[in-house]
């Protein structure tokens, strides 16, 4: 099957660019829950002076599709295990295109500048990094720090919070029906210091910020796999007509 036979997949919204415009959507959600007294507290809820409370949050999510085959007009096919061990692939992956800027650090670990978020009144720039590490078989993405940087304000809060990312993604091409799998987890442990919230249980942190968390990895995984494959693809369509 030639590249032109594949009906052109839909172009989702580009995984980074959807992180931190979602980022910015919590960070308003929490604000107007506060500011609208929402979220109240038994008096009997209130910690001690010297107590720390951390908001452990996670959401997870598996999707998997059929992978299409490529070959040219003399039977050369094109796997899918090419184009993510190749540049291209690579960038698909970190969705370069949507980044305000990368750094390669090490062979396979990226410095990733996401869009500067506006947020009450202050401007904040994600800033993450991200080690790739492919093989013949599987591709492993994970996500090593985050933290903000920007509004000094702000970026004081980044030793306040941690989170953790891994997506595993694997394919099948042996098997009779060539599947594509994304295996996403991610993390995020919050320290809970400002008023109201320090008046709560934890629970009432960690329940609306799962939801939120997991919202975003149920709409964000299929438009990462169906970008990934539009790429893949494009990248097809390039070395058929190279050859």
């Amino acid at each position: 099957m030639t590249p032109a036979s594949i009906p052109t997949q839909a172009e989702g919204s580009l995984f980074v660019c959807c992180s931190s415009e979602t980022l910015g959507d919590a960070l308003t959600c929490f604000h107007s829950m506060r500011s609208n007294g929402r979220l109240r507290a038994p008096r009997s809820e209130i910690p001690g002076p010297n107590g720390k409370k951390v908001a452990n949050l996670s959401a997870k999510h598996k999707e998997s599709i059929k992978l299409p085959e490529y070959t040219d007009g003399n039977g050369k096919s094109f796997p899918i295990s090419e184009f993510i061990n190749h540049p291209s692939g690579v960038e698909s992956i970190l969705n370069t295109r949507a980044l305000q800027s990368i750094e390669r650090l090490e062979t396979s670990t990226y410095r990733c500048t996401l869009p500067t978020i506006n947020f009450l009144n202050f401007e904040v720039v994600p800033v993450i990094v991200l080690r790739v590490t492919s093989t013949s078989d599987d591709c492993m993405v994970e996500m090593l720090s985050c933290k903000f940087e920007g509004s000094q304000i702000l970026e004081q809060q980044s030793h306040r919070f941690s989170a953790a990312m891994r997506n595993h993604i694997t394919w099948g091409e042996d098997s009779v029906e060539p599947s594509l799998s994304f295996d996403v987890n991610l993390s995020v442990a919050l320290e809970v210091y400002t008023k109201p919230f320090t008046l709560l249980p934890v629970s009432a942190v960690e329940t609306p910020g799962n939801l939120i968390m997991q919202g975003l990895i149920d709409r964000l995984v299929p438009q990462l796999v169906e970008q990934l494959l539009e790429d893949y693809r494009s990248w097809v369509e390039e070395r058929v007509n190279v050859c």
